[in-house]
């Protein structure tokens, strides 16, 4: 099998591994500073990286209009989505819960493509659908869990929610035929102005530079920024936006079993068969896209 067609076999899974390792590393890095102070620092360092890595390989700079399409889709896709994550983590809200709400994200993709992008979601599709969120709720079913975290937690999950669904659908619209490597960079850089502007406005700004969070900063932006997000704008590009959405419904699984091996957070019997219940789902939502609609 030629080597581009095992990494379109295998870039999915890797994707979901990747993605779910980010509820991880803003666990293991919050004790050490601020939400939004944390990903502010982490902006300064992305866009240094993929600013060099832009220049070196000569990317393609975007217009005005291209440009602010990526504001856009940085401000959802980075700024509410990272935003709304850290500040529920930091707010008590589990790792494995953080990931939940916005692994109900296939859902609200569904319709909304439905209807912006004039993609069809077949009866099966629509089936898988409601068969990850079945699953979704059995991973993470734990009232005990739901109640962890405070009322400002939980709204920031579902302000994660709206904007890693809105981020994702414009770019596949109004994004996919701009150079990644700038238009990434332009995303990042109004991602961070954002968390800049809530870092002074709202917290003290302080850090304390641990092992723990060096380790849990570089991670956070060499594989989850450049590595994690550039796997996620190919798979959009290559894609319909509902078979891409679907990949979500395995993070809040693959996010509780680390979760629960690293920091205890609780996995019973139910929970891992909510993860048989999720691939399940996903396979239908990724097979009925290459069936006819009835």
């Amino acid at each position: 099998m030629p080597a581009s067609n095992i990494f379109i076999a295998v870039a999915p899974g890797l994707f979901v591994f990747l993605w779910s390792t980010g509820f991880i590393g803003a666990k293991y890095g919050l004790p050490y500073a601020e939400p939004l102070t944390f990903l502010a620092v982490r902006m300064v360092f992305v866009v240094l990286i993929l600013g060099t890595i832009a220049l070196v390989t000569r990317a393609r700079w975007p217009d005005g209009r291209e440009s602010m399409h990526s504001v856009v889709a940085g401000s959802l896709v980075h700024g509410l989505y990272l935003g709304g994550v850290f500040t529920a983590i930091s707010q008590g809200v589990p790792a494995g819960i953080s990931a939940l709400i916005p692994g109900l994200q296939p859902i609200l993709t569904s319709t909304i493509a439905n209807r912006w992008l004039g993609e069809r979601v077949t009866k099966l599709q629509w089936f898988g659908l409601a068969l990850g969120l079945l699953g979704v709720a059995m991973v993470l079913h734990d009232r005990s869990l739901i109640g962890a975290g405070s009322t400002l937690g939980w709204i920031c999950s579902f302000l994660s929610l709206i904007g890693i669904t809105l981020g994702t659908l414009y770019q596949k619209r109004y994004c996919g035929k701009i150079d990644w490597r700038s238009g990434n960079l332009v995303q990042y850089v109004a991602a961070g102005i954002l968390f800049a502007i809530g870092a002074f406005s709202f917290e003290t700004r302080a850090v304390v530079w641990s092992g723990e969070f060096v380790f849990a900063l570089s991670w956070l932006v060499l594989v989850l920024s450049i590595g994690a997000i550039g796997l996620m704008y190919w798979l959009i590009r290559r894609t319909a936006a509902t078979s891409f959405a679907s990949l979500f419904y395995l993070v809040p699984s693959v996010t509780a079993l680390m979760a629960f091996a690293l920091f205890g957070e609780r996995l019973d019997a139910l929970s891992v068969a909510g993860m048989v219940v999720c691939a399940g789902g996903v396979f239908m939502v990724n097979r009925g896209a290459a069936a006819p609609a009835k």
